[in-house]
């Protein structure tokens, strides 16, 4: 058993775990930055005793404390912003987390993911927890260690509960536990977006579409409000890219007429752009694995979430219809 030291600081080394098999998913408990830069090391040096590749995707202000403390052992880690890669959670697990063990078919990995942390907004929130759950079925029977930091000082109880509740196993300091409040993942992701918050008094502008014909409409309509609210010509092209992906979806899977309501949120300075019909989405890892190359279908929703900031389909419409929830910054 090795040591790993820091400032006056002393955490055993445990040893690796070389009958891990599947997905092994845990969270890190920590209070204070060196709690975080050391709980971190320890699980990567873990990985490079077994020669695992690994991976290190954190908000970027995180990136260079444990580029520091890990020294010439980084050189080896991929690094990736969580804050640029995963401001919309939806694209987390398909092109950070799949991607990554897909580029090492035929070795076990080792990553850590930070997909939440103090400052997201409340509906970033949400669809980060929902992700938090559905890691555990998208990448089920994958050979991969994921381990998940939680800021127990800054974030709020509700927070650490919930992440107990999506990591089977938990770590505090050099400490590995079961966690005896880990849910089915299913009724986890479903929870975290029964229902949306209502949109405001004022719902902003209202488009019925029908028919394909219906489509340059519905992008004349995106783009001339974008541009109004002050949004980039690029960042509206995205925009409008991804409504015609979720109308178009509309379009072909369903019988009726969508709706596409758009209004802006102040408080996150995003425009918000919602589609609902009448169909029925079952499946919650669509736009979240890739399809495979003979697969027709599947990669519009990574589409959308690849272009949009957020991305947010509750469950709660399950049976009555889908709504999908765009969000993009307007800056």
């Amino acid at each position: 058993m090795g040591l790993l030291t820091d400032t006056g600081r002393t955490w055993p080394v445990s040893a690796a775990h070389p009958g891990d098999t599947g997905l092994v998913h845990e969270a890190l408990f920590y209070r204070y930055a060196e709690d975080y830069a050391l709980g971190i090391a320890r699980f990567l040096r873990e990985g490079f005793e077994l020669s695992e590749p690994a991976l290190v995707a954190v908000p970027g202000s995180h990136v260079d404390v444990l580029r520091s403390v890990l020294g010439s052992d980084g050189e080896g880690v991929q690094f990736v912003d969580m804050a640029e890669a995963g401001r919309n959670p939806g694209r987390i697990i398909p092109t950070v987390l799949y991607a990554f063990t897909q580029t090492h078919p035929a070795r076990r990995v080792r990553i850590v993911g930070e997909p939440i942390w103090p400052e997201r907004s409340a509906a970033e929130y949400r669809a980060a927890l929902q992700h938090e759950a559905l890691i555990n079925i998208a990448l089920a029977g994958h050979e991969a260690t994921i381990l998940c930091p939680y800021d127990c000082h800054r974030l709020h109880a509700g927070a650490l509960a919930q992440a107990r509740q999506t990591h089977p196993l938990l770590l505090t300091g050099p400490h590995r536990e079961r966690s005896a409040d880990y849910r089915d993942p299913r009724a986890v992701a479903d929870e975290s977006l029964r229902v949306l918050p209502d949109p405001p008094e004022w719902w902003g502008d209202m488009l019925v579409f029908s028919c394909v014909d219906d489509l340059p409409g519905v992008r004349r309509f995106v783009e001339e409000r974008g541009l109004r609210a002050g949004m980039s010509a690029t960042r509206v092209a995205d925009l409008c890219l991804a409504v015609t992906e979720v109308a178009t979806n509309t379009l072909v899977h369903t019988p009726g007429a969508g709706v596409l309501s758009l209004w802006q949120d102040p408080d996150t300075e995003s425009l918000i752009c919602e589609i609902a019909d009448s169909g029925q989405l079952h499946d919650r890892l669509v736009g979240r694995i890739p399809p495979r190359p003979s697969q027709p279908h599947g990669r519009g929703l990574l589409l959308v979430n690849e272009f949009c900031d957020l991305v947010e389909i509750p469950t709660g419409g399950i049976g009555i219809g889908t709504t999908v929830r765009l969000h993009m910054r307007l800056r």
